[in-house]
């Protein structure tokens, strides 16, 4: 096996974590320019896409390392991980398909900090931020540092779930939070 096939056979265990290209170097024993120009390979055949961390606005946040989603969810077998996957492909579509149509230039990114709070998704519409997602198993209560970063943003917020059949509207100080059943919420995007 290649390094470059070593590398595409870690991804899944990688899935929903910044991936640091020199961590991934070193344990493959090859360059940093070669981890970064396989990464660059399989986004371009659609084996993966990977998403920007977002850093306007944001306390020490994460600059560098991207997060990698797989196309192939099956390949992915921790279930936390592959509904993050899920979550992520499904938002990929949409911010693509929203680009696509000329409705604006939207983006997909996380949110990281130094002190590891993170939210799973942020979308973007002409660079600035519109929307958070965690996407989460079964949690029916928002993650804290999905309150922090909305209170921090000032923007909606979303906790989707993998199970339930209705949405709920909670507060966050002078914001709401809506949690809902991911295939309930999903299924209105393009």
């Amino acid at each position: 096996m290649t390094a470059m096939e070593t590398l595409f056979h870690l991804l899944p265990s990688r899935v929903g974590n910044p991936l640091s290209v020199s961590g991934m170097a070193r344990d493959l024993q090859v360059s940093p320019v070669s981890v970064k120009n396989w990464l660059d390979l399989f986004e371009r055949f659609y084996l993966t896409f990977s998403i920007a961390p977002w850093t306007a606005k944001v306390a020490r946040a994460i600059v560098k390392e991207r997060k990698v989603y797989l196309f192939d969810l099956p390949r992915i077998k921790d279930n936390g991980a592959r509904f993050e996957n899920m979550v992520a492909l499904e938002l990929w579509r949409a911010v693509t398909s929203w680009n696509d149509l000329g409705w604006g230039e939207f983006g997909l990114h996380f949110i990281k900090n130094k002190e590891k709070q993170e939210v799973d998704f942020l979308l973007s519409r002409d660079h600035e931020p519109f929307l958070l997602v965690e996407a989460k198993l079964a949690e029916r209560e928002p993650s804290a540092p999905l309150k922090k970063f909305q209170q921090a943003l000032h923007v909606p917020a979303l906790q989707l779930v993998e199970d339930g059949d209705s949405y709920r509207l909670l507060s966050n100080g002078d914001q709401k939070i809506m949690v809902s059943p991911a295939w309930l919420w999903l299924a209105g995007l393009p």
